[in-house]
């Protein structure tokens, strides 16, 4: 007899999908998976939803593979074979590499939750590896992935004042091309609520930076709605118990946020600022007001550092240069 679980969880207004080809002691594990994910984990609904695709997607065609409903036992009983089965059905639907990791990440855990709940315990997951993915230094992002991924970054945490301190962090660390550990070091006090932001960077060397108002709306709402109180000497950023966000948190959202937008293993915090830099140079900006925005001590770095491509160099040129449009002399 086939499971009720359902393609996404149930939500107010929603639709529920098809019911699942699983057993019922199965459906119930998945079930229950996803009300762990949602009441423990405190996953936002849209990563909930993303992970419950994945393992949808699994449990068909784990019926299709053994003739029927799989069952909690019929789980532990897999083999590599059976997983990397699987894998290639995946790759050959066409799915890129970095859905395929999301996917992998997404049965890995729900194994581990059978495992830790006494469900059911397949050492087999462990040994499967995910596509190799591109490993390069970070390079930036489009401008409409970099839209995408400051809209994103408030859909992966659950709580509201941290959906608002995500979007907050990544627009501040793209809006004024700050270093993680600059926007991560910055206290209440220097919370960038006017126009100017004072910065500490490498070398104790302090620069000021312009902050648009984009970057002051987001800043001011997660403040407005931060739970923890404290005094202008306590963190800016600050985790759900109070203590401040370090960087293995800001990568571990930029990773979410990353894998549920289809984007490059490259997009990492540090990519935020690399787009900033190369989003201003393309758009006509100066290499050394960028260089001493970025805080480079060397020009040469900045150079290195900015990568424009070849349409929008063109475009900047035309948009600036002094005798871009004109006609040569003689010409008509």
């Amino acid at each position: 007899m086939a499971g009720t679980a359902r393609l996404t969880p149930d939500r107010a207004g929603e639709e529920a999908g098809p019911p699942l080809p699983v057993a019922p002691d199965l459906a119930r594990a998945f079930q229950d998976y996803l009300g762990f994910l949602q009441a423990e984990r405190r996953v936002s609904p849209h990563t909930v939803a993303a992970y419950a695709k994945d393992l949808t997607r699994f449990f068909f065609m784990l019926a299709e593979h053994l003739g029927g409903p799989p069952t909690l036992a019929g789980l532990s009983a897999l083999k590599p074979a059976d997983f990397r089965a699987w894998m290639a059905k995946r790759s050959a639907d066409g799915l890129a590499k970095t859905s395929m990791a999301r996917a992998l990440s997404s049965l890995r855990g729900f194994f581990s939750f059978l495992q830790r709940r006494g469900l059911a315990d397949n050492p087999a997951i462990a040994q499967m590896r995910g596509p190799r993915l591109p490993r390069s230094l970070p390079r930036p992002l489009s401008v409409p992935d970099t839209e995408a991924v400051l809209e994103m970054a408030g859909e992966v945490a659950r709580q509201p004042w941290v959906q608002k301190r995500d979007v907050a962090l990544v627009t501040l660390i793209y809006g004024c091309g700050l270093r993680s550990a600059e926007a991560l070091g910055l206290r209440r006090g220097d919370a960038p609520l006017g126009d100017v932001l004072r910065v500490r960077g490498k070398g104790n060397k302090e620069r000021m930076l312009p902050v648009l108002p984009v970057v002051q709306r987001a800043v001011n709402a997660y403040l407005e709605a931060l739970p923890h109180p404290g005094g202008p000497d306590d963190p800016l950023f600050v985790g759900v118990r109070g203590g401040a966000l370090d960087g293995r948190q800001l990568r571990g959202l930029m990773q979410q946020t990353r894998i549920l937008l289809g984007l490059p293993e490259t997009a990492s915090p540090h990519a935020l600022r690399h787009s900033f830099a190369t989003h201003l140079l393309a758009g006509g900006g100066d290499l050394r007001a960028i260089q001493e925005l970025l805080g480079h001590v060397s020009l040469s770095t900045t150079q290195r550092y900015t990568a424009v491509d070849p349409a929008g160099l063109m475009q900047a040129y035309l948009a600036h240069h002094p005798r871009a449009g004109r006609l040569p002399p003689g010409g008509g």
